[in-house]
């Protein structure tokens, strides 16, 4: 079943859903008024008396018949939602078990993964009880320290507070200068307009010729901007220059924190772990068909050193150069790998192989007039 007869299943219980509210709503409010008249009756005396009112409400109410509104609705919804999980069993396989292969895990590597994804996001506590339960409190408190200091400037940023994030900047700024990051006079910039948003002119004058001079040589343009901004220190808000003052430069600025911080741990912007599922998500269907294929020769799969389809992901999961074979236009693998001809071009190893019959003879080139020697060639790795 293709998934857009699941998002029909999942837009019609959606909509069952709203019309069994907005019946049920419908019918309260029905009841609320009916009650609220019979209340204003009883109060204002007008010589009836309260128990016929009562016995009036209670006719009305029988005559409404509230149960008997609500159970058409919630039962067309109950039927749907009975439907929805039969649809998805029929769509989604739930036995992804087919796909597993028998790894042999590092179960101390494993367990610094799984902490270090949770000390990443912020997650102190989850973490620090992973890390009792999983008896590795050794090896893998040390993780935790540099990402306790990394929220600390960020959570400071949250108030547009800069004076932590400068501190870890000026502290490691040779790191990032080695890294080629301009984080430090970002830093600087954003707190030059904050000394400016207050108003206080005198200030950010000194506060540039004191942390923004030295990029002169390399950042003049932004700084001449931020010159510029000295005009309207009173009204920086509605200046040509309003743009800087957005919220969303505040978002990029901790982001840009965030990656240098996580650069300068030897540690990817993206938590690995995350990305491994997300990738895993990704390629799990195309495994399982293959599986449901192959259905009895689960040894054979145990045994695969390559995957044994294609699995396309998206383009965030493409990490490292790939290199098609322009002979054979296969991709290179472990046991295919890309070899450096002594004419300079790339060819995969089976195809020099097969062109110069087992390395008995030389070839030409299929791209240039060179004869090559198959012995000569040297594997590349990218």
């Amino acid at each position: 079943m293709e998934l857009n007869t699941v998002k029909d299943a999942f837009d019609r219980v959606t909509k069952k859903q709203k019309l069994s509210y907005s019946k049920a709503q419908e019918v309260i409010d029905l009841i609320h008024r009916e009650v609220n008249v019979a209340l204003e009756k009883i109060q204002s005396g007008h010589g009836s008396d309260w128990k016929s009112v009562l016995a009036e409400l209670k006719i009305k109410l029988k005559e409404t018949a509230p149960l008997t509104q609500l159970e058409g609705t919630q039962k067309d919804l109950n039927i749907s939602l009975s439907k929805y999980p039969k649809i998805l069993e029929k769509s989604f396989n739930p036995d992804i078990s087919k796909a597993y292969r028998n790894v042999d895990l590092d179960i101390e590597t494993t367990n610094e993964i799984i902490a270090n994804h949770f000390y990443r996001q912020g997650l102190f506590e989850v973490g620090d009880c992973f890390i009792l339960e999983s008896m590795e409190q050794e090896p893998v408190m040390s993780i935790k320290s540099p990402y306790v200091q990394m929220y600390e400037v960020l959570e400071s940023m949250r108030t547009q507070n800069l004076e932590p994030a400068l501190t870890w900047a000026s502290a490691n700024s040779s790191k990032l200068h080695a890294n080629g990051s301009d984080l430090k006079l970002k830093l600087h910039q954003m707190q030059f307009l904050e000394i400016l948003r207050k108003g206080s002119q005198s200030d950010a004058i000194l506060y540039a010729r004191a942390h923004l001079s030295p990029f002169a040589t390399t950042h003049m343009i932004e700084i001449q901007k931020l010159m510029g901004c000295l005009l309207f220190a009173q009204k920086l808000n509605q200046s040509p220059y309003s743009e800087l003052l957005s919220s969303m430069n505040w978002d990029k600025l901790a982001e840009e924190v965030t990656r240098q911080f996580c650069n300068l741990l030897g540690q990817s912007y993206e938590s690995p772990l995350s990305v491994t599922v997300a990738a895993g998500s990704q390629a799990l269907p195309p495994l399982l068909k293959f599986m449901n294929v192959m259905s009895g020769k689960k040894q054979e799969w145990q045994s695969m050193k390559q995957l044994p389809v294609p699995l396309e992901l998206d383009d965030d999961f493409q990490f490292h150069s790939i290199f098609v074979c322009p002979v054979s236009k296969e991709q290179a693998t472990e046991d295919n790998p890309p070899m450096l001809m002594s004419c300079g071009h790339v060819l995969c190893k089976q195809s020099i192989m097969k062109m110069s019959k087992n390395v008995s003879k030389t070839f030409k080139c299929p791209y240039c007039p060179n004869e090559i020697n198959a012995s000569q060639c040297k594997q590349l790795n990218f």
